[in-house]
């Protein structure tokens, strides 16, 4: 896959991360390898907004507190995962600037329940091992349309000229029930496949609405997404985009047959991969 780029901005980049196991926090593969080389290479953000697929909510939910707890919200994987901690600050500053942001729809400042799922932390404690860079969670609401997350990310889009990494965390090919678990070099679905490529092809779409708001309803979308959560996180990413902008995908494969790890950059330069 190859999307033409001509455009280099000075905003930072947004990312849509596909993030696969939680042992890819502890494991060394090319998935792992790419995110550590975009840490050193994308421009160091002042903080970072995450829109994990775990945490999805009725209603939207952003965390304001100082010092956001690591959750292991898994189980039955080695205890080595279980001992990361990802000590990142949490900054209420941003929450509210967030909430402000987000006007009139009500948003739940979290204070205390909630903090840094391992849809945020398995990426960033390879991207960001220092745990050294302000981090809040926004929620997935689960009660909206398609549509809504996509103009989500239009509303947020400012703070990327605030040196704010705004990034989204799933997997736009999620079956769980149908993986091969004994074998992640299996050979990818036809379904898989194809809502990959259809997720590709309309990255940099400019139709309105969004072709990809609209990518649930495809039989092949409704196969790798029997549900909706890892899907959306690339939505208000694409939101970002300034209709210009270079976009690119600098990580891409479909592991144990129905796993996309396919990650996307708004507003990224070819020069931090080379």
């Amino acid at each position: 896959m190859s999307v033409n780029t001509s455009v280099v901005n000075s905003k930072i980049p947004a990312i849509f991360i596909g993030h696969g196991s939680p042992m890819n926090a502890i494991e060394d593969n090319p998935y792992t390898k790419a995110w550590e080389q975009l840490g050193k290479t994308l421009p160091r953000p002042n903080a970072i907004l995450v829109i994990s697929a775990h945490w999805y909510t009725r209603g939207t939910a952003v965390t304001s507190m100082l010092k956001p707890k690591t959750i292991h919200d898994f189980g039955g994987f080695p205890e080595a995962l279980y001992q990361i901690e990802y000590p990142a600050p949490g900054s209420p500053e941003l929450a509210q600037q967030v909430a402000d942001l987000l006007a009139p729809e009500p948003i739940f400042l979290d204070k205390e329940e909630w903090g840094l799922d391992h849809g945020t932390w398995e990426i960033l404690v390879r991207m960001y091992p220092e745990a050294d860079i302000p981090v809040i969670q926004l929620s997935i609401d689960g009660t909206k349309p398609a549509t809504w997350h996509h103009e989500l990310g239009k509303k947020l889009a400012i703070l990327r000229e605030q040196g704010v990494l705004i990034m989204g965390s799933g997997n736009v090919v999620h079956n769980l029930r149908a993986m091969n678990w004994q074998n992640d070099q299996a050979e990818p679905y036809p379904w898989a496949l194809s809502f990959e490529q259809f997720v590709y092809d309309n990255l940099q779409s400019k139709a309105i609405p969004h072709p990809l708001t609209k990518g649930l309803e495809r039989e092949d979308g409704k196969l790798s997404n029997p549900s909706a959560e890892h899907y959306l996180p690339i939505l208000p990413i694409l939101g970002t985009w300034d209709g210009e902008e270079e976009v690119s995908t600098p990580i891409e494969g479909i592991v144990s047959a129905s796993l996309s790890m396919l990650s996307v950059i708004v507003g990224s330069s070819s020069s931090y991969f080379e």
